[in-house]
């Protein structure tokens, strides 16, 4: 027996959804990878981590290391708070989702829609930011952990305070990179209320957020700044340079 909702999708409908979930996994896959030469702004960031990391090895004083990785967990928090509190919401329109409906029906540009529909397009929604949420909190996890790298390093350079430093830039690349798929659901989330209007409007949606992303990655100004310092001096310090400076 096919579920009522599976019916209540048109084909148009499950056009959308593909295009939706091809786009964001694709964006997803072509950002995140670690593999090859460095080409978008996220790869050249993790160069940069490297280095941060490796310059950490050379000063007596980290706690400053320290801060800049609390002021991200902090960063990190905020949106997870954010996320329970939209949750919240969602889960409120849900609850009256007949009354909902019927203000969402009368605005007028929207396509008509069957109730079920309008509640499965309500849980697509819930779902983005429940992804979000535990984007973010695995995020911070992975920042504590990082943070335990940095005062684990060994206090004098050496082959030793190397590798910690290469897995601290490795922890903390994990934990961005958490952290900027929960972003991504924030994006994607806006794009998906095209679907209330109509699966057309949801499509070019799903589009414009894609192209804006990439174009952030990239083709712009952060990314030529960042892929220039990346390009230069990002070798390892030979050992036994203590003092000379940091990130």
């Amino acid at each position: 027996m096919i579920p009522p909702l599976f019916t209540m999708l048109t084909p148009m409908d499950w056009a959308a959804l593909g295009w939706f979930v091809a786009l964001w996994w694709g964006y997803g896959w072509l950002t995140d990878r670690r593999s090859g030469s460095p080409t978008s702004l996220n790869q050249h960031m993790l160069r940069i981590r490297i280095r941060w990391m490796t310059n950490m090895l050379y000063r007596d004083n980290r706690v400053m290391d320290s801060m800049l990785v609390g002021h991200l967990i902090h960063s990190v928090s905020f949106f997870a708070s954010t996320t329970v509190l939209v949750l919240a919401g969602l889960l409120g329109v849900l609850a009256s989702a007949e009354s909902s409906h019927k203000v969402v029906m009368e605005l007028g540009f929207t396509q008509p829609t069957e109730r079920g529909l309008f509640e499965a397009k309500l849980l697509l929604l819930l779902a983005i930011f429940v992804y979000s949420f535990f984007c973010f909190t695995w995020a911070v996890r992975q920042f504590n952990y990082t943070i335990a790298l940095i005062g684990g390093a060994p206090l004098e350079p050496g082959e030793e305070a190397l590798t910690t430093a290469k897995a601290a830039a490795k922890m903390m690349t994990l934990a961005i990179t958490s952290f900027n798929r929960g972003l991504r659901g924030y994006y994607y989330s806006f794009a998906s209320l095209g679907w209330m209007v109509h699966p057309y409007v949801f499509i070019a949606l799903v589009a414009l957020v894609t192209y804006v992303l990439w174009r952030r990655q990239f083709r712009s100004a952060a990314f030529d700044a960042v892929a220039r310092y990346s390009a230069h001096g990002m070798g390892e310090r030979p050992q036994g340079t203590k003092g000379q400076g940091g990130m």
